[in-house]
């Protein structure tokens, strides 16, 4: 069976164990999320019971190395995030902040027992995190973080204090751990929180149009009293959360393009069968150059997922290639979404089709780790060499 959403072959470049990787992700999403995400999506429900299935893949942590993590490759986890966010950008959303935001810091910047304490039991999905660093006034620069922690005490072992709010925190009223970015006297540190701490609130940002299969949170830290073993030791100044950042970002690359394929299929299937003026919309010469320029970006937007998915394996990757990814796929997937939606007319309004819902999901994603504004600009700076920032 041809298929239609690979034009160029693209398969070709992966090894049978990537495509039977994407296969076993496929089917999954395919049974578990694709049957019940309009009612999710309409209910505002991010579905738990999935979270062990998504464990037994090897989803959680999936491209982390030891401590009971998958250790799968950097490629790997893409095609994943491709095939998830195929079924939805909030299921994709939550492998992210489990593996590339929460067990990414503690993984990269975590002592030995704080490894050993939290990732076996996050990459099995019997603990949630989540990772709160923007704010209701920090968002695209956390430097300017509210949040802040002090030590009660002098002296190496004094405990910490924290207070501040964090906002649009993912899973945060679900999550049994928090890793919390605050200023301190000594600039930005980031703190293991277990969620049951006294002074910790995470309270459900609802009334969304957009992520409704996901949760976001506000969390609110009043006097929220830490021991000195809570602080991340290897994470000081913003490189610590922007590392983990690149992680997330660099999954969206794919996972975007998993939307946008999901639409393409979508309107395609819907063009061959509706007919109007005697013939199927597929039969018309407007129809094939709207389904022809879906196809094209798909194409392009994949090719260069994989070329950065394979200089992260390669240890090459540079931090202006990931903002590549993220703008341009975000931005060319949300547009064949939109396209796919009008070619669906009035039923495309409906949940029972997916592109309108993909559409309104990537609104969340184009801004999330990064705006078109943002990464435009890190893109400027390294094109000219003189940040425009500020």
């Amino acid at each position: 069976m041809t298929d239609t959403a690979d034009l160029i072959g693209i398969d070709s470049l992966l090894s049978d164990e990537e495509k039977s990787l994407r296969a076993d992700v496929r089917s999954f999403v395919d049974t578990a999320i694709k049957p019940n995400i309009a009612e999710w999506y309409e209910n505002a429900v991010f579905p738990l019971e999935i979270v062990p299935e998504m464990a037994k893949l090897g989803l959680l942590g999936m491209h982390l190395q030891g401590y009971g993590c998958p250790g799968r490759t950097a490629v790997d986890y893409g095609l994943a995030a491709l095939e998830l966010e195929a079924g939805d950008s909030g299921l994709r959303t939550f492998v992210s902040v489990q593996g590339s935001l929460a067990m990414s810091a503690i993984s990269k910047h975590g002592s030995e027992d704080q490894k050993n304490e939290w990732l076996a039991k996050m990459a099995a999905g019997e603990a949630i995190g989540c990772f709160g660093l923007t704010e209701p006034t920090a968002g695209s620069d956390p430097g300017s973080m509210q949040t802040f922690a002090r030590r009660d005490g002098s002296g190496p072992d004094a405990d910490w204090i924290l207070n501040g709010t964090k906002r649009w925190i993912g899973l945060a009223s679900v999550a049994k751990v928090a890793i919390i970015w605050a200023m301190t006297d000594d600039g930005v540190r980031g703190f293991v929180v277990p969620t049951d701490t006294n002074g910790f609130k995470a309270t459900v940002i609802d009334r969304k149009l957009s992520m409704r299969a996901s949760i976001q949170c506000e969390i609110e830290l009043t006097d929220l009293r830490l021991p000195a073993s809570a602080m991340l030791p290897n994470a000081k100044g913003l490189r610590g959360p922007f590392e983990c950042l690149n992680e997330a970002r660099y999954g969206i690359i794919w996972g975007a393009m998993g939307a946008a394929r999901d639409s393409y299929l979508t309107a395609l299937e819907y063009s061959q069968q509706r007919l109007q003026f005697g013939k199927p919309l597929a039969g018309y010469q407007l129809t094939q150059e709207k389904l022809v320029n879906m196809a094209l970006e798909i194409n392009k937007g994949t090719l260069l997922a994989l070329q950065i998915g394979r200089l992260k394996d390669a240890g090459q990757l540079q931090p202006h290639q990931v903002s590549v990814g993220k703008l341009n796929n975000c931005r060319e997937a949300i547009q064949i979404c939109r396209d796919a939606r009008a070619m669906l007319g009035g039923n495309g309004i409906t949940l029972d089709y997916s592109p309108l819902r993909h559409a309104n999901n990537l609104e969340s994603v184009r801004t999330y780790e990064g705006t078109d504004e943002v990464h435009t600009l890190i893109l400027g700076n390294h094109i000219t060499g003189t940040p425009a920032f500020r």
